[in-house]
């Protein structure tokens, strides 16, 4: 098992070869490339097998080295549907920028919310003896925990299970809506119209609670005429445009991009413009409608990076894992031309 590396003329190098190179016991050798807790080595054989191992070219054997700690260098993370989702992929992507800086890969397995799929991921990355796995929703909600995720370290990320023990880092939605809000204020609209979504969830709760603070804030009574849940799509921004206009609303917040680009189109239908006649501010920041519309929209972020890297670190230990509630994740505004 002490094959890892080959040298410049193809042979496999192994540790007997860096031991004799370097003047040490094969053990000495295994201490210092497996970085073995304890070891009693002598600054200049360290430095005598690490050059050695240089000058070879030895990769120490990952098998080997996964049977010895206990655990692979490998991280896993399994998704109902987020590598197929554009702009909660980024979940993915800072996962595994976090698990590289730390020195580990990440195992991804996108189950497109089979459940059988689910388990046989879950049961491979065990069998490879993952450091922990991040057990992540394309969007923000409680989820039922697989049992076999209590065999490991686990990180849930855009979701949580109230009950079960696992961590969990999840988007500040309240915080987001409070920020979209205070957008708008900030441009002096005091009528704000808020189309929320018809889907129960921490998004709505949420964005709606910080639509509330931000007014209370502001010094304006809350007016819930200007609240008006719609389908969380295009054709429910369309349908709330209505809504929107006969309420005397300067500005509308919306749940998220979709139902902004519906108001876009209802607002366009009735020769209204953004953001002159009516301020438009959405959620979610989807780059392939908000950076698109005409006027480009300003929206808030979901912050899908930061939540997988953040996963990672409370995986690993770098950051402290919250014992009861959810870790929660700021939502950046991102502002464009429709305020």
């Amino acid at each position: 098992m002490t094959t890892a590396g080959s040298s410049k003329h193809g042979a496999a190098v192994t540790m007997r070869d860096v031991a004799k190179l370097s003047g040490v016991s094969v053990s000495t050798v295994s201490h210092v490339v497996n970085d073995k807790p304890g070891a009693r080595i002598g600054k200049d054989a360290r430095r005598r097998v690490q050059e050695a191992v240089e000058q070879l070219g030895y990769r120490p054997n990952v098998l080997a080295k996964t049977l010895s700690r206990g655990t692979s260098a490998f991280i896993g993370l399994v998704a109902d549907e987020i590598a197929t989702t554009p702009f909660a992929g980024q979940i993915i992507h800072g996962a595994q920028d976090e698990a590289w800086k730390h020195g580990f890969v990440l195992l991804v397995a996108n189950t497109d919310g089979n459940a059988a799929v689910e388990d046989d991921a879950i049961a491979m990355m065990l069998e490879h003896q993952v450091r922990g796995i991040l057990y992540s929703s394309w969007y923000h909600r409680e989820i039922s925990v697989p049992e076999a995720l209590h065999q490991t370290d686990t990180i849930l990320v855009d979701c949580y299970a109230d009950g079960s023990g696992l961590p969990a880092v999840v988007p500040d939605e309240e915080q987001g809506g409070r920020t979209a809000t205070e957008e708008l204020l900030a441009h002096g609209h005091r009528r704000i119209a808020f189309l929320n979504t018809t889907t129960p969830s921490p998004a709505q709760t949420g964005r709606l609670a910080g639509y509330r603070s931000a007014l209370e804030a502001a010094g304006i009574g809350f007016d819930p005429a200007l609240v008006l849940p719609v389908a969380p799509d295009q054709g429910g921004g369309y349908a709330g445009t209505s809504h929107v206009v006969d309420s005397g609303a300067s500005a509308v917040f919306c749940h998220n991009d979709r139902v902004a680009m519906g108001v876009y189109d209802g607002l366009r239908e009735r020769g209204l413009r953004i953001p002159d006649d009516v301020a438009v501010i959405g959620f979610d920041n989807q780059d392939v409608i908000a950076a698109h519309l005409r006027p480009t929209l300003s929206t808030v972020a979901l912050p899908h990076y930061e939540l997988g890297a953040a996963g990672v670190r409370m995986l690993l230990g770098v950051d402290p894992a919250p014992d009861d509630e959810p870790r929660l994740v700021a939502c950046p505004p991102v502002l464009r031309h429709s305020v």
